[in-house]
């Protein structure tokens, strides 16, 4: 493998480098994901830390390549936490839909949009974007021009079975918890607190975080670094197919 092939980020190819990429087809991975609140025990940045590592470990067993990845997202049921940095709904749209857009004229046709945040609003801004943008690729000699996935590593989790993980476990409880002891143990903060809320079920408050007072739903007692592992390599071969998928 030449030094050039070797190399995950795209912002660290040449320009000569990067047609030579586009031109072989190569798969481009974006992850998205937030600033925001996760409990007492976890880094602002959880959110962002899980994409970019898988993105990089999907990127080391592929071949594929990874774009700088945007660390901003639309924050709802934290947003009111101290250090949640939201933004609009239009902004995370434009901004998704530019990049897509870039990456497809320059010839990358093959993308995975990864989000560590799962967000309902996040998630349909980032569908919408891709949308239009394979709306104006439109068909090339009969074929859709550019292919986008887009998804949450979240989406990937749900698959794993209730022995490892508690059913009912959500923002900043097991699953989060473990995944960030295995990508990042030295931001860990303290054990964490077990905690589960219900938001009502129609309305839209104002303070969320009433509901929501640990920001915190499951429990980060229970995770472990082999948990964290067992869910990131299945995360990170589920991704691998995704980019085999793309490349058929």
């Amino acid at each position: 493998m030449s030094k050039a092939s070797a190399i995950l980020w795209l912002d660290e190819l040449s320009t000569v480098e990067a047609a030579e990429a586009a031109k072989q087809g190569r798969v481009i991975i974006f992850p998205i994901g937030s600033v925001e609140a996760h409990g007492e025990h976890l880094p602002l940045g959880t959110d962002s830390f899980q994409p970019e590592y898988v993105a990089l470990e999907v990127a080391r067993k592929t071949g594929c390549l990874v774009a700088p990845p945007f660390r901003y997202g639309i924050i709802n049921a934290a947003r009111n936490f101290p250090g949640s940095l939201t933004i609009q709904f239009n902004t995370l749209y434009n901004v998704a839909k530019d990049v897509l857009s870039e990456l497809s004229r320059n010839g990358f046709n093959r993308i995975i949009v990864l989000s560590g945040h799962a967000g309902s609003s996040h998630m349909v801004a980032l569908r919408l974007a891709a949308q239009k943008v394979i709306q104006e690729n439109g068909e090339e000699n009969g074929k859709q021009h550019t292919r986008i996935m887009v998804l949450s590593d979240y989406d990937i989790v749900d698959e794993l079975t209730e022995e490892l993980v508690d059913p009912h476990d959500g923002h900043a409880g097991t699953i989060e918890t473990a995944r960030i002891m295995d990508i990042r143990p030295d931001l860990i903060k303290t054990k964490g607190t077990p905690s589960h809320y219900e938001m009502p079920r129609f309305e839209i408050v104002l303070h969320p975080e009433k509901y929501y007072p640990t920001g915190v739903h499951g429990d980060p007692t229970k995770a472990t670094t082999k948990k964290g592992q067992t869910i990131n390599n299945h995360i990170i071969k589920q991704i691998t197919k995704l980019i085999q998928e793309l490349q058929t």
